[in-house]
């Protein structure tokens, strides 16, 4: 039986790469990853955040955009052969935004399909050679996925595209016993929905979307990242191809 200190380094000698680590659910999930042993490089748009992350935490950090599929190639790279290898990926970057379907344009289609699905399909693709066998891949959903939210169409196609990327990958890698799995979060209290919104805008949302789940409140990025981490581990080895709803129960009451 694990003791209690093996269980809270459950990635002691490992390597994890985050793609979208900077705020959010990604931070979190990178900070806890850290937190059980592993070395872990992450990725992010923005260069001052990257290095004011990289000072606070001591993690490899790499500027990278997900909609550049030449851009997340050269990253992959260069953090494998600084890590020596990748145990653990997690595909987190994501953009979001809402439009009526009679207001959806052709370049919004692509600017949210062109990082969340075709974005990060390329990115695990570019990772494959510099994972490990026995690896794991943890993807970023969304229960967006299977709502039918009004003015949701964009995102949602993206997100329920990566589900099925990520039950193909799961079958595909079988050979190499690279377990692939997608996190899928409700509501939550994430910077995305916050980028240039007033405070009554921010807490309006708040009271919105936290009013819509069961439990009465947004998740926290920790408690999605500590999925992330569970689906990950050795604790998860006979999980594969799962899309784990982390909602409050949102989609399950």
């Amino acid at each position: 039986m694990p003791t209690a200190c093996s269980e809270a380094m459950r990635f002691a000698g490992k390597t994890v790469v985050v793609l979208g680590g900077t705020s959010g659910i990604g931070l979190a999930a990178a900070r806890a990853f850290q937190a059980e042993g592993a070395r872990v490089a992450i990725t992010g748009r923005n260069e001052a955040t990257l290095a004011q992350v990289a000072a606070d935490s001591g993690m490899l950090a790499v500027r990278s955009d997900m909609g550049s599929v030449a851009g997340t190639r050269t990253a992959l790279a260069a953090l494998a052969r600084e890590l020596g290898g990748i145990d653990v990926l997690h595909v987190n970057a994501g953009v979001g935004g809402f439009a009526a379907v009679h207001e959806v344009t052709e370049e919004f289609w692509d600017s949210v399909h062109g990082v969340n699905l075709r974005g990060a399909f390329f990115a695990v693709q570019a990772a494959l050679p510099h994972l490990r066998d026995g690896g794991s891949i943890v993807i970023t959903g969304s229960i967006g996925a299977v709502l039918a939210l009004p003015g949701n169409v964009v995102y949602a196609a993206a997100k329920a595209g990566l589900r099925q990327v990520a039950r193909i990958l799961a079958a595909e890698l079988l050979p190499r016993r690279i377990r692939v799995n997608v996190v899928s979060p409700g509501p939550t209290e994430t910077e995305i929905f916050k980028r240039g919104a007033s405070l009554a805008q921010i807490e309006a949302v708040r009271s919105t979307l936290g009013g819509a789940v069961p439990m009465k409140r947004m998740g926290e990025p920790e408690e999605v990242a500590r999925a992330v981490l569970f689906l990950a581990s050795e604790e998860a080895s006979f999980i594969n191809g799962v899309d784990l709803n982390v909602d409050g129960g949102t989609l399950e009451l």
